[in-house]
């Protein structure tokens, strides 16, 4: 399959042409089209018109045959060098059969060298590798006698002043042996004469192929997809690289039967007036999503007068990632507060690279518990009856009510994220009349951990700005339990609230909602949006499986290095730095079982670690690894003092994995399960002087099975032996 690139024709339409050979389009045509992205709202950045790749992802744009500012850093240092690669055509992924047909084989003849470098560079790409010309012999004609072509990742590193850089460059050479060597014979053709396949590392998948550096294309774009009915541009390269995402990510089979007691009607009228053609265009784009790919599940709800009120859909994509990713999820609902126009409500998650993604989308012109409730059913019918353990809400009693009735194993927290989007309208005069409120106020809602620090800061806050008084946040700070991250350090939330405050899907699509624009102008840049991110993702993905981070020579560092995916070993990074700067206190033991306490210098704030010798386990009353899943300071001091130097695996949680998304991998720790990921621990939250009696369990589910697991963490002569700091300190 070639993918084809928009150029369009002198009165202003768009044609199908093929870029390359003597049919291609003038390349003045493609550099103007890039040029116009620039306006583009959704991507603005110039892209290298050889590789594709984004201007911000570059050094610097450089001169080209087609221009200034064309070519990447890369292609560009090769155009002045009169080496610039000839760039090949971007093909589906084949089955094992063709494959095999593509494996170099020893006594295989080639015409050229170049020949035998493309017939290796075409087997890579399919396999998952990059190619690189390594040594070469040459005769006194300056004939190549003998070549040997390797992958991208054989021999090392040579650069070991890097480690001491304050951003190190990423190691992508651990020496791999895959290669193949020609030799040139009496017949002046080349023979292949060493041939080997296998591979020190883990391989590209096979939706980035395209990213290889030995695979790098010019990714080309059917015409109808680059119009926008708004007249506004999408990079060319973008678009057709997120839709090729999309389509070669396995999907999920789909729904055919509803459950008996699914009702997709309300017994009374919407509460919201709908635009004029909003039902239509609605109708039309979910229609034409299934036509296109069967996999993609939508649902409506009428009224009492027959009139389409609620609306729910979720592609393969968004279905596939639930099933990995599932375990936190956060249902966004501040059109309300924001007042976009039209009801959007959006189901986000955040994946293994702390990214966040989308699990489905719904216009809710009806907000009453039945609504609510049949959206969640929809929902969970469309992620094959999974639900989320925990779930992040908004303050309002229709939702939560309705979430408890159709997810009843779901834990509700109230999204710190929302409070603080609530804030913004109820405190508006606050805000514009300090330039320090939003400072304070933000701090209050994500910044603090323990609860004397936020209460303490609450106060102080209230004092400062004369708000003793006001009843939105008196009301505010008495449900502070179920929003204040402070108070729910033992709830797994992988960490959502800081992806959502990086960046807001929502905040992307507020200008597309308005109703003076038609509803399929939204629907093209929704679609344009999940493709940005979801090519962001890819490209991760991409990065995680070609290089490692360089590290000092640590067991334990290179041991997270090369199983969480870069971003998360950044953090794990920060806490293995301060347990290096942490002094530990022994409290005393019984048993199995010891208890210490440890003080980074850099936190006045002291923790107390409970340790299990039979079976290497920690439990800190910090709650970092229950909250986040990556093992705090203190626990890695603790097991530092135990000479325990690489981490038990139940504490590298498959959800931060960079094997995340694999489904032949063995699941193991305590989020160990199908979908990947899920840590929730119901173990009461500790006091300030120590570990509380530990008369609780740790709680593990697995959505995709449907099932809890209760065990005790200590146990002596086989009963639960019960520990406090105050007895040894």
């Amino acid at each position: 399959m070639m993918h084809m690139l928009v150029a369009p024709d002198g009165g202003g339409g768009g044609e199908m042409q093929p870029y390359g050979a003597a049919a291609a389009a003038p390349m003045e045509q493609e550099l103007e089209l890039h040029r116009d992205n620039a306006d583009d709202g959704l991507d603005g950045h110039v892209r290298c018109l050889r590789c594709g790749i984004s201007g911000n992802a570059t050094p610097h744009m450089r001169r080209g045959p087609d221009g200034p500012r064309t070519l990447c850093n890369a292609c560009g240092i090769a155009y002045r060098k009169g080496k610039m690669r000839r760039m090949i055509e971007a093909e589906p992924p084949i089955d094992e059969a063709a494959l095999a047909k593509l494996v170099p084989e020893v006594g295989m003849e080639f015409e050229s060298e170049e020949k035998a470098y493309e017939f290796y560079n075409k087997y890579a790409g399919h396999v998952g590798f990059s190619v690189r010309k390594s040594t070469s012999h040459k005769s006194s004609e300056n004939i190549t006698k003998v070549r040997t072509f390797v992958c991208s990742r054989e021999g090392y590193n040579r650069d070991k002043k890097s480690l001491e850089a304050k951003k190190p460059r990423l190691d992508t050479r651990i020496g791999c042996p895959a290669r193949l060597i020609i030799k040139v014979t009496p017949e002046c053709k080349y023979r292949v004469t060493d041939f080997k396949a296998d591979h020190n590392h883990q391989l590209a998948p096979p939706s980035t192929m395209h990213m290889l550096r030995s695979q790098r294309i010019l990714t080309e774009l059917q015409s109808g997809e680059a119009e926008l009915s708004d007249d506004s541009v999408v990079t060319p390269t973008t678009k057709a690289t997120g839709d090729l995402v999309v389509r070669q990510i396995g999907f999920l089979r789909s729904i055919s039967l509803l459950p008996a007691d699914y009702k997709n009607y309300l017994r009374s009228k919407r509460m919201k007036a709908m635009q004029l053609g909003d039902g239509g265009a609605i109708l039309k784009y979910l229609q034409t999503m299934q036509m296109e790919n069967p996999s993609f599940f939508y649902t409506m709800q009428i009224d009492e007068d027959d009139k389409l009120t609620n609306f729910f859909w979720a592609d393969p994509k968004s279905r596939d990632d639930f099933n990995y990713f599932g375990d936190v999820l956060c249902l966004d609902t501040t059109y309300k507060i924001n007042g976009y126009g039209r009801p959007l409500s959006l189901f986000f998650g955040v994946n293994h690279h702390k990214q966040t993604i989308i699990f489905g989308a719904a216009m809710l012109y009806d907000e009453s518990f039945e609504s609510y409730r049949w959206l969640f059913e929809s929902f969970k019918i469309a992620m094959h009856g999974k639900q989320p353990a925990v779930a992040l809400v908004d303050q309002s009693i229709p939702l939560t009510s309705a979430m408890a009735a159709a997810w009843p194993n779901t834990t509700q927290r109230t999204c710190a994220w929302h409070v603080y989007q609530n804030s913004l309208k109820h405190l508006n005069h606050v805000f514009q009349g300090s330039k320090t409120f939003a400072k304070d106020f933000s701090k209050c809602v994500f910044g603090y951990e323990e609860e004397e620090e936020f209460v303490f800061a609450w106060r102080s806050m209230l004092e400062k700005y004369d708000l003793r008084h006001n009843e939105w946040l008196s009301k505010l700070f008495d449900e502070r339990e179920r929003w204040a991250v402070a108070y729910g350090r033992h709830i797994f939330c992988a960490d959502i609230i800081s992806a959502l405050q990086a960046e807001s899907f929502s905040s992307v699509l507020k200008k597309f909602l308005s109703p003076q624009l038609d509803l399929l102008s939204f629907f093209k840049h929704y679609e344009r949006a999940v493709d940005e991110h979801r090519y962001a993702e890819l490209q991760a993905d991409f990065q995680a499986s070609q290089s490692y981070p360089r590290i000092p020579p640590a067991k334990m560092l290179k041991q997270a290095a090369h199983t969480y995916t870069p971003v998360v070993f950044e953090i794990f990074r920060k806490e293995f730095e301060l347990f290096m700067d942490s002094v530990l206190f022994s409290c005393g033991e019984a048993g199995t079982t010891s208890e210490y306490k440890v003080a980074p210098s850099e936190k006045t704030k002291e923790h107390f670690v409970r340790f299990d010798s039979s079976d290497c386990s920690c439990i800190c009353t910090c709650r970092k690894f229950e909250f986040m899943g990556i093992p705090c300071c203190h626990m890695l001091k603790v097991l530092d003092y135990r000479n325990i130097k690489e981490l038990p695996q139940r504490y590298l949680l498959k959800r931060w994995r960079r094997t995340a998304k694999s489904t032949n991998e063995e699941n193991q720790g305590y989020a160990a399960n199908g979908n990947g990921s899920s840590l929730n621990s119901i173990v009461p939250p500790a006091n300030h002087h120590g570990l509380q009696p530990f008369s609780a369990m740790i709680q593990v589910t697995n959505p995709q099975d449907s099932f809890t697991v209760f065990f005790p963490v200590y146990a002596v002569a086989d009963k639960l032996f019960w520990l406090n700091a105050g007895h040894f300190c």
